[in-house]
């Protein structure tokens, strides 16, 4: 499963994994994805998402922001 975020667009970071001597190895940070499945109203049914943990936060802010009560 690629580590890909659908709503925000969190990707993989790379850097290294520096031990006690600074001795260096290559690392994949993955951002923290969840699927989560979605009811649509307009579509009239369920969507499954692939969602790291800041973008269900980024999606409850937008709803939020137009006003909608939660």
């Amino acid at each position: 499963m690629a580590a890909h975020c659908q709503v925000t667009g969190a990707e993989p970071g790379f850097g290294h994994s520096i031990s006690h001597s600074h001795r260096r190895n290559k690392r994949r940070f993955d951002p923290n994805i969840q699927k989560k499945r979605y009811w649509v109203p307009s579509l009239r049914r369920n969507v499954t998402l692939q969602v790291s943990a800041k973008g269900i936060d980024a999606v409850v802010a937008e709803i939020l922001a137009r006003g909608v009560k939660l």
